[in-house]
């Protein structure tokens, strides 16, 4: 084997192994720097270079003769530019100027491209050692078979995967995350608020399991009267859910409403980024990303007839929900307008007006059952 191959080939893979602990461990940036708005563009750049470099890497494996210098030219291209480049593409990612969900999901699909690439290198090593057995005993075929090739085929494409997927992300930038983020969210809490309208109290189900804790099946109880008194009971505890299960989804219903009013008035018209939008958006998704959890606590409260409970939770939620309607009400600031006091306020803001109000009107049931002791 070629020394100078062997040689670069090591580090190259001493290196993914250095960037891949450097991506683990990011150390915290300042704002300010011109590097962090060319991030994206950089990632972008360098991911498509290394997919480039990917696919000759894959060719020259599979292709007999295995030519070791020109391997070492792909490898050597990888060490000295495109690897540093992604690395450190990801590395200007910072909290303060792309919001800390951004930096992470970006650290992730770098790390998981590296680990890929890396995967790669162990069948590029595999076969350059298979090749070099074959020259030392002549009678060993020099030909791969198509289930080698394969195999370095199917690593290559997993590189080339995660590549595309990265440039895809760098395109959308960091709005086009939050929308993201923000749609899934919206469909968490329109699914949760249409199986609670779903559920019907009538119909729990658990009748089987009353019949084994009651002797059998056999009524506990001794006089006609007692059953009557316990069929009233159950009316009124019917009754209870039902209407707790309607102020529930009057609270859910407006809330649902704000994830697409958001996502259209507010992150499709985002301007430029800046230290002050990232800031507004990290408190937006902050407050949008923990409404779905409490309105799944809101449906299980419900199911268990635990009203306090859902109180509980339908408070957090009207307050999360408000909290990102102020965050965003009036319109964007901008470099050229830096004060929101001197923005007119527009459509959206309106709207933000007439929701609060709505909300708070059918949020009053919260206190009022609170007031009675809850369950």
């Amino acid at each position: 084997m070629s020394q100078k191959f062997r040689i670069t080939l090591d580090t190259t893979i001493t290196l993914v192994q250095q960037f891949q602990l450097a991506l683990a461990t990011p150390v915290a940036q300042g704002s300010g720097q011109v590097s962090g708005k060319e991030a994206l563009p950089l990632l972008s750049a360098s991911s498509t270079a290394l997919k480039s470099q990917v696919t000759k890497l894959s060719l020259l494996t599979i292709t007999s003769p295995f030519t070791h210098s020109a391997v070492t030219s792909v490898l050597s291209e990888i060490n000295e530019s495109v690897l540093p480049s992604l690395v450190t593409a990801a590395l200007l990612v910072t909290p303060i100027d792309h919001t800390q969900a951004f930096q992470t999901e970006v650290l992730v699909l770098t790390k998981s491209t590296v680990r890929e690439l890396a995967s790669l290198l162990k069948e590029v090593q595999s076969v350059a050692d298979r090749k070099d057995e074959t020259t030392d005993s002549p009678k060993r075929t020099q030909e791969l078979s198509q289930q080698e090739k394969d195999v370095v085929t199917v690593a290559a494409g997993r590189v080339w995967e995660a590549c595309d997927v990265l440039v895809d992300f760098a395109a959308k930038g960091v709005i086009g995350f939050v929308i993201r983020r923000v749609e899934e969210w919206r469909d968490l809490v329109r699914d949760a608020v249409e199986e609670i309208e779903e559920w019907d109290p009538d119909e729990e189900g658990d009748d089987f399991f009353d019949d084994l804790l009651s002797d059998g099946g056999q009524s506990s109880t001794g006089k006609n009267g007692d059953e009557d008194d316990e069929g009233d009971d159950d009316g009124e505890s019917s009754a209870v859910l039902h209407e707790n299960k309607k102020n529930a989804i009057r609270i859910l219903k407006p809330v649902a409403q704000i994830y697409p009013a958001i996502v259209t008035n507010r992150l499709k018209t985002a301007p430029e980024l800046s230290p002050p939008l990232v800031s507004q958006l990290e408190n937006l998704m902050l407050n949008l990303r923990s409404i779905p959890e409490n309105v799944d606590e809101v449906a299980g409260a419900l199911y268990e007839a635990n009203f306090t409970k859902s109180n509980h939770y339908l408070g957090a939620i009207k307050e999360h929900a408000v909290k990102a309607i102020k965050t965003v009400a009036l319109p964007w600031t901008s470099p050229e307008s830096p004060s929101p006091a001197q923005e007119s306020e527009d459509k959206f803001a309106t709207w933000s007006k007439t929701w609060l109000k709505v909300v708070g009107e059918v949020s009053k049931t919260i206190v009022s059952e609170d007031a009675k002791g809850g369950n």
